[in-house]
């Protein structure tokens, strides 16, 4: 994907700090009187901050076409491989993440894996997918109910949802589980 980033550290220092002498501190050994000054002490951190991640202005995901065509290469597998796309605050798509590659008929999803990669990738939005190897893109009672499950922890991490896409083969090669209404995606 173009752009993909590193993350530079930076460091930072804070100079010496120095209490007023008329102050006291606790020791070790008890109180140090009033009459002492306090010595200075140094303290110092690193910390890494987060560059910019750029992305491919052509990547832009906000409709469940876009999804797909971003995902039309899950179709061919022989298991169910759950994807997430991760998206700025303009639905441009950061990164594209393979949360779990289960079997030929269930794929194993845990909110605590899906919002991972969204939480490192500094994302605002996701859209989720999964691919039925069967090419039949009607979606399972546990496709339903993981998806209702992903937009409740969505919302308690101000991550929007945008849609669940379903990956499949044939006259409807997807199904977007927000268009069918299946599956409510709003507060």
């Amino acid at each position: 994907m173009v752009g993909l980033w590193s993350r530079p550290s930076f460091r930072s220092s804070v100079a010496s700090f120095r209490a007023g002498s008329e102050k006291t501190r606790p020791e070790s050994t008890g109180w140090q009187s009033k009459d002492q000054p306090m010595k200075a002490k140094q303290f110092s951190f690193t910390t890494t901050l987060p560059m910019v991640k750029e992305t491919d202005p052509t990547a832009g995901c906000r409709t469940p076409e876009e999804a797909h065509r971003l995902l039309a290469d899950t179709a061919q597998l022989a298991q169910e491989a759950f994807t997430v796309l991760t998206l700025n605050r303009k639905y441009r798509v950061l990164d594209r993440h393979l949360i779990s590659l289960g079997i030929a008929d269930a794929s194993l999803v845990h909110p605590r894996e899906v919002f991972r990669a969204a939480i490192s990738d500094g994302a605002c939005a996701i859209v989720l997918s999964h691919n039925h190897p069967s090419g039949d893109t009607t979606p399972s009672a546990e496709d339903l109910r993981i998806t209702r499950q992903l937009v409740e922890a969505g919302k308690i991490l101000d991550i929007e949802v945008l849609d669940h896409v379903i990956i499949g083969r044939g006259e409807r090669p997807f199904l977007s589980l927000r268009e069918s209404g299946l599956v409510s995606f709003s507060g």
